[in-house]
């Protein structure tokens, strides 16, 4: 199959421009950049999650199973369908996502991978529903893969891992990653809302070390605006 480049590379660039305006406020109901299907450990089907989606009225999102796409191509198929049939409507952009883990500093942590190119040979192996291992499961490899592919690599929930983001944003940065989920409930609130203390504290290293800051529920239930 051939690689449409040309398309992977607007879809990044329309990306960077929105990652440059996120804030606490833009998700759940504007952007949404972390969500599971039943392709992973969700409980959501894709045609599901993207009713919702369009519900809500987000205006862009990316699903992001672990290890897999099949969720993303499900959506996305679903989504060029209700184009057709809702012509005059305002449609959600749908970037493709995945969740992949990843060692840094000998912690496990999570590579959200977005505007990728799903058939890029470099990224294939990571798409194969399970953890790799050796050198693909160290941090700079993975953070390559998604980047050869066309996409941008972000480090998932960077305050829930069992080594301090103080300690795990700059050594991403020093790995190549693009951008951190600034804005994420660690404590899982019902409605959804951004850990004040949290956010904050990684929005002052996404700063400080030029990266983006992204946005997400994180959603594995049956609702895109909780993620439990």
């Amino acid at each position: 199959m051939a690689v449409n480049f040309a398309r992977t590379s607007a879809s990044r660039e329309l990306l960077k421009e929105v990652f440059q305006n996120i804030d606490a406020q833009s998700c759940p109901r504007c952007f949404n950049f972390h969500m599971h299907t039943v392709h992973s450990d969700g409980r959501l089907q894709p045609a599901a999650l993207m009713e919702q989606a369009i519900a809500i009225g987000l205006q862009g999102f990316a699903i992001t199973d672990h290890h897999s796409v099949n969720g993303y191509q499900a959506a996305k198929s679903w989504l060029e369908d209700w184009k057709w049939k809702n012509s005059s409507a305002n449609a959600p952009y749908l970037w493709s996502g995945v969740e992949i883990n990843a060692n840094l500093l000998n912690v496990e942590v999570h590579i959200l991978g977005y505007a990728f190119e799903p058939e890029h040979p470099s990224i294939k192996n990571y798409l194969n529903s399970k953890i790799v291992t050796d050198k693909d499961y160290q941090i700079a490899n993975v953070i390559a893969a998604i980047q050869n592919a066309g996409g941008l690599a972000v480090l998932a929930h960077p305050a829930r891992y069992k080594r301090s983001h103080f300690d795990l944003i700059p050594a991403a940065a020093s790995a190549g990653i693009d951008g951190v989920e600034t804005f994420y409930a660690y404590n899982n609130p019902n409605p959804w809302r951004a850990s004040v203390l949290e956010s904050k504290q990684v929005q002052q290293l996404a700063n400080e070390f030029n990266l983006y800051s992204t946005c997400g529920t994180d959603t594995h239930g049956l609702s895109l605006l909780q993620r439990l």
